[in-house]
C-alpha cells in the first residue's frame, strides 16, 4: 500500500529540532528524504542533546538525532567547495522540495537561495524557516527555541503569575516543525493544481503567535496585556493540578459547569464545606478558587493519581494525572494506541522511537528505517540517483566536495 508522499523528493539541509522534525513529518508519509550534512558541520543533535545535557563524541551514536531523523537518507557535501555546491544543486534538480532552516543569507552567500535555485528547477517547493523570517528588522535574531516563544509571545503566558515567564526549549521547535510540515503540504497541494512552484518563508516566532490569537486579540481589541497565571481559567473553577498521593505525582481537575461539580462533592463525599454558598454557582467558585484549590488538595493528597482520574472520569469529571515519561512509556493507552515503535540501529543498537503522529487507512504513514549514519548513502544519492560514476566520486571525495 502506497503512503501519501511515496515519489516525492525532498532536499534537506535542515538542521536541529525545528528542521529535522519537520521532514521526518514528511518522511513518514513516504517522502524520500535526502539529508545534506558536511563532515565538516554535521547536525548538532548529532553531537549534544541540550534538554538532556549529553554530549557524544560520534556523530552516530545520538539516540536524540536518531529520534528525529527516522526513515531519511543521508549524504555528506561540502557546500563551501565550487564543486560541493554544483553537487547540491544536482540533488535540488531531482527533488520537488527544498528545506533550509539556516540563519537568513546563509543559503544566499552559497548560492542556494531560492532566486538560485528556481532557476535549476523553476517548480520547486522552498521553504525557509528562521526566528522571524528572512525579511523586515528583525531578521537577523538568533533562531532558538527560547526566542522563538519570547518574541511570539507565548513564553510571557505561560508559568506561574509569581514566577518569571516561561523558558519554553525543545516543544517550541517541534512546533516550528509541525507548521513546516504543514506548509510544504500545502505547497505540494498547490503545485499539484497549478504547476506553480512556491517559496515559503517561514517565520516561527510567528508560528507561535498564531497559537495565542485569543490573547494577541485581547490586547487589540480591549488593550488587555495577559500574563502568566499558571492553571487558572478564565470562567472555569476548579480548574487546577492538584497534589496526588506520592512524590511529586498530580491530577488535572477541570469544572465547567454546576452538574459537574455536584459530581466532584459526590465523589468527594459531599465535605461540609462544599456546601458553603460560597461556592454555590459558578461565578461564586471562580471567585474564590483559591481557598477552593485549598479544600480539594486536602482530599486529593489522600488517593493516588491514577485513583483520582478513575474516580472523577467515571462520574463525568474532567481529570487526568501529570503523567511522567516513564508513566507514558508504561502507560496501557498509548500502547494500544501503538505510540512507540522499535528500531534497530546499527550503532546504538535497539530504539525506542515515536510513531507517527496519524492513523492513516488508505496511505499509512509508518517508520521504515531508523536515522541515518553520516554520509551512509552517499553511493546511492551520488550514483544510482545521479548517475555519477565511481570513479567521479572518488575525485569528488578527494576534493573534499564529498
Amino acid at each position: 500500500m502506497n503512503r501519501a508522499l511515496e515519489g516525492i523528493r525532498i532536499a534537506d539541509f535542515s538542521w536541529l529540532w525545528a528542521g529535522d522534525y519537520a521532514t521526518e513529518l514528511l518522511a513518514f508519509l513516504g517522502a524520500e528524504v535526502i539529508k545534506i550534512e558536511s563532515k565538516n558541520r554535521v547536525d548538532g543533535c548529532r553531537l549534544q542533546s541540550l534538554t538532556t545535557g549529553q554530549v557524544f563524541t560520534e556523530p552516530d551514536r545520538s539516540p536524540v538525532y536518531n529520534h528525529l531523523n527516522l526513515n531519511k537518507l543521508d549524504v555528506t557535501i561540502d557546500l563551501k567547495t565550487p564543486e560541493g555546491m554544483e553537487l547540491a544543486k544536482k540533488v535540488i534538480g531531482i527533488s520537488d522540495v527544498v528545506m533550509q532552516n539556516m540563519r537568513p543569507g546563509v543559503m544566499d552567500r552559497l548560492g542556494l537561495s531560492y532566486n538560485d535555485i528556481v532557476k535549476v528547477k523553476p517548480d520547486i517547493i522552498y521553504l525557509a524557516s528562521s526566528a522571524c523570517g528572512s525579511t523586515g528588522p528583525e531578521k537577523a535574531y538568533s533562531g532558538y527555541a527560547p526566542n522563538f516563544a519570547a518574541l511570539g509571545g507565548v513564553a510571557n503566558i505561560t508559568g506561574y503569575s509569581e514566577k518569571t515567564p516561561s523558558y519554553m526549549t525543545g516543544e517550541v521547535d517541534l512546533l516550528s516543525a509541525t507548521a513546516a510540515a504543514y506548509a510544504i503540504l500545502v505547497g505540494l497541494n498547490h503545485r499539484a493544481v497549478t504547476g506553480e512552484g512556491q517559496f515559503i518563508d517561514l517565520s516561527s516566532t510567528e508560528v507561535c503567535s498564531s497559537t495565542v490569537g485569543d490573547v494577541l486579540m485581547d490586547y487589540i481589541m480591549n488593550g488587555n496585556n495577559q500574563s502568566a497565571r499558571g492553571n487558572s481559567d478564565d470562567i472555569m473553577a476548579p480548574h487546577n493540578c492538584y497534589p496526588a498521593n506520592g512524590k511529586d505525582r498530580w491530577i488535572s481537575i477541570a469544572v465547567a459547569t454546576d452538574d459537574e461539580w455536584q459530581s466532584l462533592c459526590n465523589v468527594m463525599g459531599n465535605p461540609s464545606w462544599s456546601m458553603n454558598g460560597e461556592y454555590a454557582d459558578a461565578y461564586s467558585r471562580w471567585k474564590n478558587q483559591s481557598e477552593l484549590d485549598n479544600h480539594i488538595s486536602q482530599w486529593t493528597r489522600e488517593y493516588s493519581s491514577i485513583e483520582l482520574m478513575e474516580k472523577l472520569q467515571d462520574a463525568g469529571v474532567a481529570a487526568v494525572p501529570s503523567f511522567d515519561a516513564k508513566d507514558l512509556y508504561e502507560g496501557s493507552h498509548l500502547k494500544e494506541r501503538g505510540f512507540w515503535n522499535k528500531v534497530n540501529h546499527p550503532v546504538i543498537g535497539e530504539q525506542v522511537v515515536l510513531a507517527p503522529p496519524w492513523k492513516l487507512s488508505g496511505t499509512p504513514a509508518e517508520v521504515t528505517s531508523y536515522g541515518p549514519l553520516l554520509g551512509e548513502h552517499n553511493r546511492y544519492v551520488f550514483g544510482k540517483l545521479l548517475g555519477i560514476s565511481d570513479q567521479e566520486i572518488e575525485e569528488l571525495v578527494k576534493k573534499g566536495a564529498i
